[in-house]
């Protein structure tokens, strides 16, 4: 991959919240993890990403989570966003635009590390996934949706079963909805101004 290519292909990483029902095959999102995901720097090479894919009868059953977390971010989105863009969004929600697979990111953090590298690791992480998804043809969007009702994600998940997670260690960080594009929205702007201070 030449440098120029590296940089189309992060520049063509976007958003995507309509998707094909088409699923995604195992051997894609096992490819996506074990060679994307999985290979993010992380603090004291702890790896402490823990990921939970959701598919099938069981991502159906997601809906009325997600259903549940819009009520908490519908006031703010509303004022935010053009009502053609909010009432697609709330249409999303309902949805979760048809994506097959419903993947949760969790850390797992320990006193071994400060909290913010544990969790910056996993963010690598998912980054690296969101550029993925654009080699292998799919689309994603990543949400901090699922936060406005981590408990329930974290009991629907069996999370709350976990050693880990009853230690106080195990921690929700963010969702990713994935699957074959079903539209191609433009990208939003970047915002280049004031977002770099130089110190020589």
């Amino acid at each position: 991959m030449t440098s120029q290519e590296f940089y189309e292909l992060v520049q063509s990483r976007k958003s995507i919240r309509k998707f094909k029902k088409d699923p995604v095959p195992r051997e894609v999102l096992e490819r996506m993890f074990q060679q994307a995901a999985f290979h993010a720097p992380s603090g004291k090479n702890r790896q402490n990403w823990r990921f939970f894919v959701v598919q099938g009868q069981k991502r159906d059953e997601y809906l009325k989570y997600s259903q549940k977390s819009w009520l908490s971010i519908k006031d703010v989105l509303q004022k935010r966003l053009k009502p053609s863009l909010y009432d697609f969004t709330e249409r999303f929600f309902f949805t979760l635009g048809d994506a097959p697979v419903l993947v949760f990111c969790y850390s797992h953090n320990d006193n071994e590390e400060r909290y913010h590298t544990s969790i910056g690791s996993v963010y690598m992480a998912v980054q690296n996934i969101n550029l993925a998804c654009q080699v292998e043809g799919l689309g994603c969007c990543t949400m901090g949706a699922p936060l406005e009702i981590k408990e329930d994600v974290d009991k629907f998940l069996g999370v709350t079963e976990l050693p880990e997670y009853k230690k106080g260690e195990l921690e929700l960080l963010c969702g990713i909805v994935i699957g074959y594009p079903d539209h191609n929205p433009p990208k939003a702007p970047r915002q280049l101004e004031n977002r770099i201070t130089w110190i020589d």
